[in-house]
């Protein structure tokens, strides 16, 4: 197979695949699915075969870390499975999923044996009646026990996804410190994002994150060096806390500059924005085991990818909700 690397049309190398395994989730989080998932997993979800026919042809093309996401990726009975065929293609540096954390006590370990090296869990309140509120969940003190466990196993590459909302953030920004002044996590405050579905929550709660930060910057935390193969997120690290706090924030200035990403959703659509306008459809190559032809079809639409989003313009797209392809 050839070993050219994916490269977009602005000399950006692309090599995070983040890869959504299902559609399927478990909340009813307010920005996102407020009346929860319509209907059952859908049956077209990749299959073990597909995704090792697509995570190989990635790997070649120079990607590095893949982040499986969803809807809920651990609603996939075989995650672990999933992990390990990640996991396992030569060039795969780092393996992630991203959780609400929902059984994660129980499910974990089989995560971790499969080869998993990083953990993000969404944490969006740090007050258990706002979580619920948000979330439609009763789960908070099951998720910090979840954590708290398995940071005393030793597994120690964990981050926890907060976003911001501006009914909330009196309470969840200090909440937020409190929680990794102890804790050797790195937290990242997200700026809430337009979709199709939630125009007028967004405009209700979106709160910019530039404030935050600057008290922060004031208050002595240090902006850290972008590490190899990382999302968009600012990172600041403080002597007097065990955890890390960082910004992801898609209205700020320059945010698309470092994109590094493609994004493939659970039925095969590859995109080359999570806010573009165009699904490249894989699933005849995958179906096929066609890695080849795989190969040739992502050199030819990568000239496709645009410079930056337009969320500025209000154009989201085709996300209709963020379970769609996991943000």
């Amino acid at each position: 197979m050839n070993s050219a690397l994916l490269t977009d049309p602005f000399g950006r190398r692309l090599s995070y695949l983040r890869l959504s395994v299902t559609d399927l989730c478990n909340y009813r989080c307010s920005y996102c699915l407020p009346d929860g998932y319509q209907g059952k997993a859908k049956p077209d979800e990749l299959s073990l075969s597909e995704i090792e026919t697509l995570v190989s042809v990635f790997a070649a093309a120079g990607t590095r870390k893949i982040r499986v996401t969803g809807g809920e990726a651990t609603l996939r009975r075989d995650l672990a499975d999933i992990i390990a065929v990640c996991k396992a293609q030569p060039g795969i540096e780092h393996l992630a999923l991203t959780t609400n954390a929902f059984k994660l006590v129980k499910l974990f370990p089989a995560y971790r044996a499969a080869g998993l090296d990083k953990l993000n869990i969404s944490i969006d309140s740090f007050n258990a009646d706002t979580f619920f509120e948000i979330t439609g969940k009763r789960e908070y003190h099951n998720i910090i026990r979840a954590i708290d466990g398995i940071l005393a196993s030793g597994f120690s590459s964990v981050k926890i996804n907060t976003l911001l909302l501006g009914r909330y953030a009196d309470r969840t920004v200090p909440d937020a410190m409190r929680f990794v002044r102890e804790r050797p996590v790195t937290l990242r405050f997200i700026e809430l994002m337009q979709t199709g579905n939630n125009l007028g929550y967004f405009q209700q709660q979106h709160l910019s994150a530039t404030a935050i930060e600057a008290e922060l910057a004031a208050q002595g935390w240090q902006l850290l060096p972008r590490e190899a193969y990382a999302g968009p997120a600012r990172e600041y690290r403080h002597p007097d806390f065990a955890g890390s706090i960082g910004f992801i924030a898609p209205y700020s200035k320059d945010f698309c500059n470092s994109c590094n990403r493609l994004r493939v959703s659970a039925q095969g659509n590859m995109h080359l924005c999570l806010f573009g306008g165009i699904a490249y459809n894989l699933r005849p190559y995958l179906a096929q085991g066609d890695r080849e032809g795989l190969r040739q079809y992502l050199f030819s639409v990568i000239a496709d990818k645009p410079e930056h989003h337009f969320l500025h313009q209000k154009n989201v797209g085709l996300i209709r909700d963020l379970s769609m392809i996991g943000g």
